[in-house]
């Protein structure tokens, strides 16, 4: 099968498209034959690895997978080949006190499709069957497999650890991005007041229509002292920053007291440097949160059928076309996701 691998870790120069191993199904499993993969920054932390990500080579990423059945493992008798389906890109190898109550994602037992194990860049991939749901009626493959892991993502970032609750105000770092554009959508759903800042007009526009209250475009304001004086010196209850290192501390300054900044990412670099008397004086919570659990992600697919959140696409490309699709990403030149087509 065709699929889009890299041998060894690195730049965009180590990405090449052609034939490996063919995928089958263990017990318990179902090949799925890939109509859809969406591109996750996610895929580049893990091309470019890091000390401890030990990989079985040729290695592909691809998170977010819909598709449907092409054959089905000895033990599963829940699906029928032909169903179309999406996959939770979370997957649990051990139950453990973590998954008992409800938290996969903390579990040491946690993988991710495209991480920690070959993912959906590629013709077919075999997935555990408790891991597929049926995709929306009314969506095409590309509708679907766009708002997998972001939706998982940002419904367990600020329901989950934030805590969201209806009235309070959010702010969104950056909003071209999944996982932030789709944070927009589920903080509105919350009840919030959304505060966006965006790094250009059309990523603003975006955002607008997505729901944001206020949008700033930082190339024009200073967001910090914005949010600050928009908020009447108070700052904003919860703040959502995946940019990291070069937006932290700003970050800090414009949450309010009690405030909590939840972080999923780090676009910008994982390393920087605060005043932690901001946290001690303002009482601020950091706080981290990682993908989410099955329960999290039939929320995340209920919510889709049911019109209350909707993908945000902006390209489908070929799966051949990978590399180039990976290098707009790594510019910043999307406007919410792109998508692969094998």
């Amino acid at each position: 099968m065709k699929a889009l691998y890299f041998e060894k870790h690195g730049e965009l120069d180590v990405i090449q498209y052609g034939d490996v191993a063919d995928s089958k199904p263990a017990n318990g499993e179902v090949l799925i034959r890939v109509r859809a993969c969406a591109l996750n920054y996610l895929d580049i932390w893990v091309r470019r690895g890091w000390p401890s990500l030990k990989l079985e080579m040729p290695h592909w990423c691809g998170a977010d997978v819909a598709g449907e059945i092409s054959e089905l493992g000895s033990e599963v008798n829940q699906w029928q080949v032909g169903q179309h389906v999406v996959v939770n890109p979370g997957i649990n190898f051990f139950e453990d006190e973590h998954t008992r109550r409800g938290e996969d994602s903390v579990s040491p037992g946690y993988h991710i499709l495209g991480e920690h194990m070959r993912g959906g860049a590629a013709e077919y991939i075999a997935v555990p069957a408790g891991n597929l749901e049926a995709m929306p009626d009314d969506m095409d493959f590309p509708e679907a497999a766009a708002p997998l892991l972001v939706g998982l993502t940002a419904w367990r970032m600020l329901i989950h650890r934030a805590h969201l609750r209806a009235g309070e105000t959010v702010l969104v770092v950056g909003s071209g991005g999944g996982v932030n554009s789709m944070a927009i959508q589920i903080a509105k759903l919350a009840g919030a007041t959304v505060f966006a800042v965006a790094s250009n007009s059309e990523k603003a526009e975006l955002a607008r229509k997505l729901g944001a209250d206020v949008v700033l475009d930082r190339s024009q304001v200073d967001w910090g002292q914005e949010i600050y004086q928009l908020t009447s010196k108070r700052g904003v209850d919860v703040v959502v920053d995946n940019v990291g290192k070069a937006t932290l501390s700003t970050s800090i300054v414009a949450a309010a007291r009690g405030g909590r900044i939840v972080i999923v990412g780090n676009t910008s670099g994982p390393l920087t440097e605060i005043d932690i008397r901001y946290l001690f004086a303002k009482q601020i919570s950091l706080i981290g949160s990682t993908m989410g659990s099955r329960g999290d992600f039939q929320t995340i697919t209920s919510l889709l059928r049911a019109g209350k959140i909707k993908p945000v696409i902006d390209r489908v490309m070929p799966l051949s076309e990978g590399k180039k699709a990976y290098q707009i990403m790594e510019e910043g030149r999307q406007l919410g996701k792109i998508v692969l087509a094998p």
